[in-house]
């Protein structure tokens, strides 16, 4: 009976470790979820090795509007990556909460509701940057060059996964 009691509790700590690991980790400036999209509100930003203009710069954004992914949080600044996983520290001002995602698949189709059967609107080439405007589980309605319309989550790089927007 004893030894069914142990297990029974070391049972609970395991999932209660679960539950905890599945909680999202918060940023401790800004309490937001971590980690979390962005993109660049300049058109051009200086990547650093560190979180202060003392570090080096690793090499510079040149592209506005570009998602990114925010992983850690310094005072005012905040590590990102892009879509290659390359990274560095960059000055919140720099970045915006305006959604934006790159199109990873060339010719992505746009379809005017979330469903393959469905009228395709456009075709967005590869690298295009498009705005997104929501996103349902498994489709987000972007637009891009005056075109809009829903593409599948897994064609484009900017959202997680299992987010949904509004």
């Amino acid at each position: 009976m004893k030894t069914l009691l142990v297990l029974l509790c070391a049972l609970l700590v395991s999932v209660g470790s679960v539950g905890q690991a599945q909680q999202q980790e918060r940023g401790p400036v800004t309490n937001l979820p971590l980690p979390r999209f962005v993109s660049m509100k300049a058109s051009e930003g200086n990547v650093r090795r560190g979180p202060s203009l003392t570090h080096r710069i690793d090499w510079v954004f040149k592209r506005r509007d570009v998602p990114l992914e925010i992983t850690a949080e310094h005072g005012h600044w905040r590590r990102v990556r892009d879509r290659d996983g390359a990274g560095g520290w960059v000055h919140y001002s720099l970045l915006s909460g305006s959604r934006t995602a790159i199109v990873e698949k060339d010719m992505l189709d746009l379809h005017v509701r979330p469903d393959p059967s469905t009228r395709v609107t456009a075709r967005l080439e590869l690298g295009v940057i498009a705005r997104i405007k929501s996103c349902a589980p498994d489709w987000c309605e972007i637009s891009a060059g005056g075109y809009d319309g829903w593409a599948p989550k897994s064609a484009i790089w900017g959202v997680g996964a299992d987010e949904i927007l509004e």
